[in-house]
Formats: structure tokens, sequence, C-alpha cells
């Protein structure tokens, strides 16, 4: 893939699960990691030491808290500063809980809005003359039920699909100079959301693979379409093993 040393990726969210498995493969092809977090302080140190014993002065920490509408342009202006440049942004942070109808506050979708849509919007837009002049990727982490969503978690669903489209739309407005793709993970990691059919049986049942994925299968997916995938741009793709076929 020639020499990455030089060149800058910024994963928000970078410091733990998914996040911190695209940095180690970004890190691993070369490149120097921006690791952003809101509060995980402790994973995201460990990580970035992690990162900068294999090589040094590699990787580094930007805390933000996405909520915060002066948080994309500090962040994209804190990474320049430190990098000298900027090739890959991968908007990977995300805020996800339960919110049933008729319980559903304005709080609630500010937040999940903040994180999932409205931070990667203003990402883009702070970090797209740096991206332009690297000739650089975006690559937006969205969800399988954009789609489909799941009736207790409708902001959250509603923030994905937004930024769905916010991919289609950012691929037309950088190009040429930047790419703008997306992943929609499936069952990546376990958790106890019933409603999202992690257990082992429904996951064998209603998964084409009939498996767990890992966070070190989206980062390989991650990595293509961030680095190899020259002459893809404006798409979706899924790393669920199959699962988008059972909604």
């Amino acid at each position: 893939m020639g020499d990455r040393t030089d060149k800058v990726a910024l994963v928000t969210g970078g410091g733990k699960r998914i996040g911190a498995a695209i940095c180690r493969s970004l890190h691993e092809a070369g490149y120097r990691v921006a690791i952003h977090h809101r509060s995980s302080a402790q994973q995201a140190a460990a990580l970035a030491d992690e990162l900068n014993s294999l090589r040094s002065d590699s990787a580094w920490l930007v805390q933000a808290d996405l909520i915060d509408p002066q948080a994309p342009q500090a962040i994209i202006n804190a990474v320049v500063a430190r990098g000298g440049r900027l090739d890959l942004l991968v908007n990977n942070a995300s805020a996800f809980y339960p919110t049933p109808l008729g319980e559903i506050t304005q709080a609630q979708v500010h937040e999940l809005f903040a994180s999932n849509a409205t931070a990667p919007l203003f990402l883009a837009q702070a970090a797209a003359a740096a991206l332009r002049q690297s000739e650089g990727a975006i690559l937006n982490l969205v969800d399988i039920y954009a789609d489909r969503p799941l009736p207790d978690y409708l902001p959250y669903c509603m923030a994905k699909a937004a930024l769905v489209a916010l991919t289609y739309g950012l691929a037309r407005a950088l190009g040429p100079e930047v790419r703008v793709n997306a992943i929609a993970p499936g069952n990546i990691i376990w958790s106890e959301n019933m409603e999202k059919a992690e257990t082992p049986e429904i996951v064998h049942e209603r998964t084409a693979l009939q498996r767990q994925g890992s966070p070190q299968s989206l980062a390989k997916a991650a990595l293509f379409l961030l680095d190899q995938a020259d002459y893809v741009t404006g798409q979706v793709l899924r790393v669920d093993g199959g699962r988008w076929l059972f909604i």
C-alpha cells in the first residue's frame, strides 16, 4: 500500500470497541492516528500508549463532547495542528439507547442526532479543505436498522438514516478529490439488547453466515474502503454476515 507514515487518520469514538479496532487497523497500515473520545479517557490513553510503543509519536488523543456545537471545528483544528494534515475521517462515535414511543424527549433526540448525524456533518464540513488537499476519504458508521427502524429506538434509527443520506450527499459535494462511504454493521459485538437479536441462538437463526461478527471483521472492511477502494464512493457496505436478509 506504499508509505503511509506521514498520513493522518481521525477516528471519533476511537478509544474502545469498534473504534479501537479501526484505529489499530489504520495504524498497522502505517497511518498516524488521532483518537477522539468523550469520556473514555483511560481506554483511549491505553490505546495511544499501545500504538506509540509500536511506532513513536504515531497516536494521540483528542477529547470533545460531540453534543457541543463548537466541538467539530475544534477537533479538526486540533488534529491538523498536531498532525500537519488530515487524510481520513472516520465518523464512528455514536450515542445509542432505547427511546420507547410515548417517552421520547427533546433532549434525547438532540443527543442522538448530535453524535450520529449532526457532528459528522460539521466534522466533514470542517475537514473538507484538508481532505481535498490530501485527496482523502471519509467513512461513516451507520446501521443496518437505518432502513428498517427498531420501534423502541426511533430517534437513533432516524439519525443513522440521516447519516446514510449525508454519505450520499457528501460523496457528490466533496468529489472528485474526496471519497465518502459508509459501513452498516450487523451483529459485531455481543450485548444484552434482545430487540436487536443479539443472542447466540437468534444470530445463528437470522444471520446467513450463522455466526457472530467481530470488530476486526469490520476494521478490515473499513481499511478497504478508506485506503484501497480508490474507485468506490457514495456506497454503504453492510458488514453483517447476511443479517440484513432476515430483517
